[in-house]
C-alpha cells in the first residue's frame, strides 16, 4: 500500500492508501466515481482513458489511465473529462464537440476532449500560423482512437474553437 496525495480538477484528494499496481483509471473511477475516463484498450494505444496532467511550470500534457499505476500520480496535478464545465456551464469545447455530434457513441470522447483542451492551452500560448492549422489539429489528435471513425468531427469540432477565438490561437500576419 502507497499513500496517494494529488490534485484532480482543482480538488486535493489524500493521503489515501492505494495499492502499489492500482491503476489510475481504477483509482479514479472505483475511489472517486469519476467514471467519465474510460478504460478502452488496456493498453495505452487508443488514449480513450487520456486524462490532463498540469506541470508546475505551466505546459500541460495527455497521460494514459489503464496501465499507469495510481501512484505513478502522487504530488501531481490532473484534469479529468469531468473538470471542464465550470459552474454548469459547458466549456467552449464542450459545446463545439455537441454541434458536430463529436461524440457518437461517447466512449473515446473524454480523451478527445482532453487533448484538445491541452491543444487550445498551448496554442494560447504559441499561436501558429493558419496555413498551420489543419496539421496542427491533425497531430495533436493523433494517437487517439476512435471505433465510430468520428474523427473528421473531433476535429471540425476543435477548429470551430480555434477560429471563433482566432486572435487567441491563431499567430498574427499569418
Amino acid at each position: 500500500m502507497t499513500k496517494l496525495n494529488l490534485t484532480i480538477n482543482g480538488r486535493a484528494y489524500g493521503p489515501v492508501d492505494v495499492r502499489d499496481e492500482l491503476s489510475m483509471n481504477d483509482f479514479l473511477r472505483e475511489y472517486l466515481g469519476m467514471t467519465g475516463t474510460k478504460f478502452g484498450c488496456g493498453a495505452a494505444q487508443c488514449l480513450s482513458c487520456a486524462v490532463i496532467v498540469d506541470d508546475p511550470d505551466g505546459t500541460s500534457y495527455t497521460s494514459p489511465t489503464c496501465v499507469a499505476s495510481a501512484v505513478s500520480f502522487d504530488g501531481k496535478t490532473i484534469r479529468t473529462v469531468e473538470g471542464h464545465a465550470k459552474d454548469g456551464e459547458l466549456s467552449a469545447l464542450q459545446k463545439a464537440f455537441i454541434a458536430h455530434f463529436a461524440f457518437q457513441c461517447g466512449y473515446c470522447t473524454a480523451g478527445f476532449l482532453n487533448e484538445g483542451q491541452v491543444l487550445l492551452e498551448r496554442l494560447a500560448k504559441a499561436p501558429v500560423k493558419r496555413a498551420e492549422l489543419e496539421t496542427t489539429i491533425a497531430e495533436a489528435l493523433d494517437g487517439h482512437i476512435c471505433r465510430c471513425t468520428g474523427y473528421i468531427k473531433y476535429h471540425e469540432a476543435v477548429r470551430d474553437v480555434i477560429l471563433a477565438d482566432s486572435k487567441r490561437y491563431l499567430a498574427a500576419n499569418q
